[in-house]
């Protein structure tokens, strides 16, 4: 594992606990030699990983729509931003460029991103693993219907080991890093 994609929330309107937690995975993945790719933001969560990953040292490369290639809305100070003509290149770059995925707590474009990663995964398109940073038990609720969603028989029961969750960076990452493809993956599509 080279690279780790993270998908997170752009607004400055949340919680300071989510900033720190944000930073707090981005000198994680500084700190173990990987580098970050994530959305090319400036602002919330996205401006706050990118950050702590340069402050301690760590190569971050942003992807970003045309259309948010503004100053108040493009990191001004990335190794690398790659400009791309929309969001769906946008995403499909960022799973081109990593070796795993991290969610961390955002809104309905983390979610829709994070989950694209999933159903690629899920479809044998990438066979990349995928996290959901917990923080502050975020994630919670989602992960209790990602549950019930399997237990209604939408989901098989390898699904649920594509992704691993954790409050915590360093296990996050060390889950990701032993990630093996659970057996089974194809078995939807033989029948």
């Amino acid at each position: 594992m080279k690279s780790v994609c993270v998908y997170c929330g752009s607004s400055d309107e949340v919680p300071p606990k989510y900033i720190e937690a944000a930073r707090a995975m981005g000198r994680t993945i500084a700190g173990r030699g990987l580098e970050l790719v994530y959305g090319g933001g400036s602002t919330g969560l996205m401006g706050a990983v990118a950050d702590a990953a340069l402050e301690a040292g760590g190569q971050v490369t942003g992807i970003l729509p045309l259309n948010f290639n503004k100053p108040e809305l493009a990191h001004q100070r990335l190794t690398r931003l790659e400009l791309v003509d929309g969001m769906h290149a946008r995403k499909a770059r960022m799973i081109e460029l990593s070796d795993a995925f991290v969610a961390m707590p955002g809104g309905f474009g983390t979610l829709e991103e994070v989950f694209e990663a999933l159903t690629w995964a899920q479809i044998g398109l990438h066979a990349k693993p995928i996290g959901f940073l917990n923080a502050y038990a975020y994630f919670d609720h989602l992960l209790v219907f990602m549950e019930h969603a399997n237990k209604e028989g939408f989901t098989f029961w390898e699904h649920q080991r594509l992704y691993f969750q954790s409050a915590q960076p360093d296990a996050l990452l060390d889950a990701l890093a032993g990630y093996q493809l659970p057996d089974g993956l194809d078995r939807w599509l033989q029948r």
